[in-house]
């Protein structure tokens, strides 16, 4: 059985996208090939890796990847955007992905204070991004409902 293949699409592929992609194979690998990627990639985000390893998910091997990596060379099942700009640009750059979808969430690498305050934000987002990947498998079936 071919895995099912999804990329999901920000602007710095620095925080967002990384956590998708990483819940993703994190809770449903052996169906969909994960992958994601960045209008203008910024590096993995030092509290990306944090937090995510908070969660026991490492980033190790993770980089920030421009879409002109996958653009024409990689079919996609799903192409999901998590944020306003990759939607805004996301069908002229892969008009013949499945299906397109769009879960907005804020950019915590966009907040300014301290480094706790930082991390609050990073941890809200992660734990946001994780809830909506796994609604979406349990919404598709593929994973049971938390009880």
């Amino acid at each position: 059985m071919s895995k099912s293949r999804v990329l999901f699409l920000c602007t710095g592929n620095s925080a967002r996208s990384q956590m998708a992609e990483a819940f993703l194979h994190y809770y449903d690998g052996e169906r969909f090939e994960a992958f994601s990627a960045g209008l203008e990639p910024q590096g993995v985000n030092p509290y990306t890796r944090q937090v995510m390893q908070e969660k026991g998910i490492s980033l190790e091997g993770h980089y920030s990847k421009h879409i002109k990596e996958y653009m024409g060379k990689v079919h996609f099942d799903y192409v999901v955007t998590v944020c306003s700009k990759a939607e805004e640009s996301c069908p002229a750059v892969f008009p013949k992905a499945g299906a397109i979808l769009h879960w907005s969430f804020n950019d915590p690498a966009a907040l300014a204070g301290s480094d706790e305050e930082k991390l609050v934000k990073f941890r809200e987002i992660r734990d946001q991004i994780e809830q909506r990947i796994k609604d979406w498998l349990q919404s598709a079936g593929l994973l049971a409902p938390e009880g």
